[in-house]
């Protein structure tokens, strides 16, 4: 049976080059970076490297980048640090409803410790519009954070836009960049942003590490208390092997950008053409223009995602029905909801997102019994309708 991965927004495989680097550092140079002997030292310097090949990827200085265990601990580290450094100046942070959880989740957290939290609405198109928040700024507004790609729909926001408005108003600004990494161009200083979210196994890097990019004379509290690690800003001993694969993810994405975002795009672009021209009732949620170059989020009206999936499953596809953190909730997804589609629909939307080892002829295969699972559920949906179950 043909094997088909059409999940890259939730993970990546480990390219073999970065698993090439990776390996000495298990076994052969496996020194902790703080210590001060030869190993030692060979472990700080491969640390050292990854920073630079991480921060190159951005547009950041080495210095800047500060490694985590990844997006989610970045995301909780700027939420819980700048309400805790900023206290004093104001207890308000703004947002979007369309966030990962990682984020909504550590708001929802502060909002029952007195904060208040602004969710921002999106348009038909996924889209945060700038008056909304300018609008939604007060004075006591201490962090603006709004993601620059969706993990779900793909929309990329106009960051640059929004940043502009932050600094405008002398607030911190940030973004989780976790899928736009070696997606979408990012250079943090052209966007003007203060904080970014970075993960390595969404651009073919290791799991369990990240890093958050903080602007230099950005000030922010601890998340995690311990040794010196990071500058003193993040405790604990460094996942070197983690973070040498992550430099080497961001130094392949670096190199291969345009190369892999022409891949991407033709391909995502050939799938959504098909299944728009021979799938009837099938409809694609958010903006084509400004989006993920391999994600299609497709709706297929009166049936379920989720059925779609494990029908998918059984020919060797695997896809997702919206972001891989939340798939074991039956809750529909909070993005969806905020763009505006009926419940209904909802449960009948599928996220299929091309990587660099996706094959024309992958996308056929899956187009192709993708046209015989919706027909065939349909077909049970309709004599299920008609004898009132």
């Amino acid at each position: 049976m043909r094997n088909v991965y059409l999940d890259y927004s939730a993970t990546t495989p480990v390219k073999e080059e970065v698993l090439k680097e990776m390996l000495p550092y298990f076994t052969e140079q496996f020194g902790n970076p703080s210590s001060l002997y030869d190993k030692g030292l060979e472990a700080k310097e491969a640390v050292i490297c990854a920073r630079e090949q991480v921060a190159q990827l951005i547009g950041a200085k080495p210095q800047e980048i500060f490694f985590t265990a990844g997006g989610t601990e970045s995301d909780n580290w700027v939420v819980f640090g700048i309400a805790d450094k900023l206290k004093e100046k104001g207890n308000h942070i703004i947002t979007t409803k369309v966030e990962h959880h990682a984020m909504l989740h550590s708001c929802q957290f502060l909002e029952k410790h007195g904060y208040d939290v602004t969710y921002l609405d999106i348009d038909k198109d996924g889209l945060v519009s700038p008056d909304a928040l300018e609008k939604a700024i007060t004075d006591k507004t201490v962090l603006i954070s709004i993601m620059m790609v969706n993990n779900e729909i793909g929309t990329v926001q106009p960051i640059k836009e929004l940043a502009a408005i932050a600094k405008a108003h002398k607030i911190l600004f940030h973004t989780d960049a976790v899928q736009a990494l070696g997606n979408v161009p990012i250079d943090v200083k052209d966007l003007g942003v203060d904080l970014v979210s970075l993960s390595s196994h969404k651009i073919y890097g290791p799991k369990g590490s990240g890093a958050l990019y903080i602007r230099k004379g950005v000030q922010l509290s601890n998340y995690l208390h311990g040794g010196a690690q990071e500058g003193r800003k993040r405790a604990g001993t460094e996942n070197l092997t983690g973070i040498v694969g992550f430099g080497k993810a961001a130094e392949l994405a670096r190199i291969h950008f345009d190369e892999h975002v022409a891949h991407c795009s033709s391909l995502r672009n050939h799938l959504v053409e098909r299944v728009l021209a021979e799938i009837p009732h099938a409809y694609v949620n958010g903006s084509m223009e400004h989006r993920h170059p391999g994600n299609a989020n497709i709706t297929f009206e009166y049936i379920e995602g989720e059925a779609i999936l494990l029908l998918l499953n059984q020919a060797g596809i695997s896809v997702s029905t919206g972001s891989a953190c939340s798939s074991a909730s039956l809750e529909p997804s909070h993005v969806l909801s905020a763009l505006g589609v009926p419940v209904e629909m909802i449960h009948g939307t599928v996220r299929f997102t091309i990587g660099d080892f996706t094959t024309l002829e992958d996308v056929d295969y899956v187009v192709d019994t993708l046209k015989t699972v919706v027909s065939r559920l349909r077909e049970i949906s309709s004599v299920n309708m008609e004898k009132g179950w």
